[in-house]
């Protein structure tokens, strides 16, 4: 949850991280090709679920993020234009 001023706070970011190293982890796992049928599956649905999550934090950053312009009455905070619909 950000603080009062919008920042994230440690632990958010913290869990950002722990679930993207969880998603690589499993991804190399994957990628090895040394799990069973079993394991694979229970593999790419942990992934699945923590790339989920992980979208899920990064659209709520974007959300925040915000650029100022000076504008007719000073300066102005406009969301960033989304590069993906370029």
């Amino acid at each position: 949850m950000p603080d009062d001023e919008g920042r994230p706070q440690a632990g958010e970011l913290t869990a950002f991280e722990d679930d993207l190293g969880r998603l690589e982890a499993c991804v190399r796992a994957l990628e090895s090709g040394d799990a069973s049928l079993e394991e694979s599956l229970k593999l790419y649905e942990d992934g699945m679920a923590l790339a989920e999550r992980c979208r899920g934090r990064i659209e709520a950053a974007e959300e925040r993020v915000a650029q100022l312009v000076r504008g007719q009455s000073g300066l102005q905070e406009q969301p960033i234009p989304d590069v993906r619909d370029s």
